[in-house]
């Protein structure tokens, strides 16, 4: 779930309450990226594979089992239907073809949620004014259809009617949505090109990379910050008072990171590591402080929120040698934790 947001930027970082009794525990939270409880995630036993994220609601929609075993199915089937624009006017789903597509999960109860709002129909402008075929489509978690009526009137693009609760669900349980505002988008057969929009669009206001393929290396910035509550995070600090420090380290970790992520991808699963490089700004010192780290730089840590832990590696120079040693050390459970 993605953290309240203040003026701090230590709101950023959070330690939640889990009820971790055993490391196979803290495994399996960190496996399914579990944000909050209570939580229900159906896998197939015969493959270890995900099918379903969202159980509760499963088991809400669906309390016969009439539409087990719950399998994943291609967003044209799950979205099928009457979309609505804010004039009123109606359009089939079958529009959505061709297009790149933005998932959006948002609602107007939410801080957070008005104010991305606020920058997507900027950042959607654009990109329809630069000839991209793109549509955003508003998933609404109102409460009532007249806050989604209000709210839907300042967006520009589409939505799920909001008494086709069923549909909405349905959206929700085939993206594992854990929070708002969450933007997923997707390529033009529908299949997922990131769930980190809302980072993407905060990160690249002229929406110069969009589609926004996932980078395997991000800077750390105020507004990804909040991905380091997903998993266990690589973070490397450097001194950025160099220009090309921060470039310099992003190459060095990018092959490291391009391989742990093409591995999990061959198995459909999700890379167990996030990658990051920070430099000397007030996001670093507030994550610094937040984890206790000492000042060095460079500094080598794999940081896991969830599991309140850090593994930390201080020496004069990093190289790839160093930084392979140290992720595979950690993926093999060999590296000794120091608590945050």
């Amino acid at each position: 779930a993605n953290a309240p947001k203040s003026s701090s930027s230590r709101s950023q970082f959070y330690l939640p309450y889990l009820p971790f009794q055993s490391l196979l525990q803290l495994k399996l939270w960190n496996k399914y990226r579990v944000s909050n409880i209570p939580s229900l995630i159906f896998i197939d036993a015969s493959t270890g594979k995900v099918v379903c994220r969202n159980g509760l609601l499963v088991i809400r929609d669906d309390p016969e089992g009439l539409e087990f075993p719950w399998g994943p199915k291609p967003f044209s089937e799950v979205v099928a239907g009457p979309l609505l624009r804010n004039n009123g006017q109606t359009l089939d789903s079958s529009a959505l073809e061709g297009s790149h597509v933005g998932v959006y999960f948002s609602a107007h109860w939410c801080p957070p949620c008005r104010s991305l709002t606020r920058v997507l129909v900027e950042s959607y402008r654009k990109i329809k004014e630069a000839g991209q075929k793109f549509e955003i489509l508003f998933v609404s978690a109102d409460r009532s259809e007249d806050s989604f009526k209000q709210y839907f009137s300042e967006m520009p693009w589409v939505a799920v009617p909001y008494a086709d609760e069923a549909r909405r669900s349905r959206l929700n349980r085939l993206y594992g949505i854990q929070g708002i505002p969450t933007l997923i988008v997707l390529d033009a057969k529908g299949d997922v090109i990131t769930r980190q929009g809302r980072v993407e669009v905060l990160n690249d206001i002229e929406c110069r990379e969009f589609p926004w393929h996932p980078k395997p290396v991000l800077e750390l910035t105020d507004s990804n910050a909040v991905q380091l509550n997903e998993g266990p995070c690589l973070v490397l600090f450097v001194d950025s008072e160099d220009d090309g420090e921060s470039e310099a380290a992003k190459q060095l970790i990018q092959p490291i990171a391009e391989k742990i992520i093409a591995k999990y991808k061959a198995k459909e699963e999700e890379a167990p590591l996030l990658f990051f490089v920070a430099g000397e700004d007030d996001m670093t010192d507030s994550l610094r402080d937040y984890t206790n780290l000492p000042e060095a730089a460079p500094l080598l840590t794999i940081l896991d929120m969830s599991a309140r832990a850090k593994y930390v590696m201080d020496v004069e120079e990093i190289t790839p040698e160093i930084v392979e040693a140290f992720v595979s050390d950690f993926l093999a459970d060999k590296l000794k934790p120091e608590p945050i």
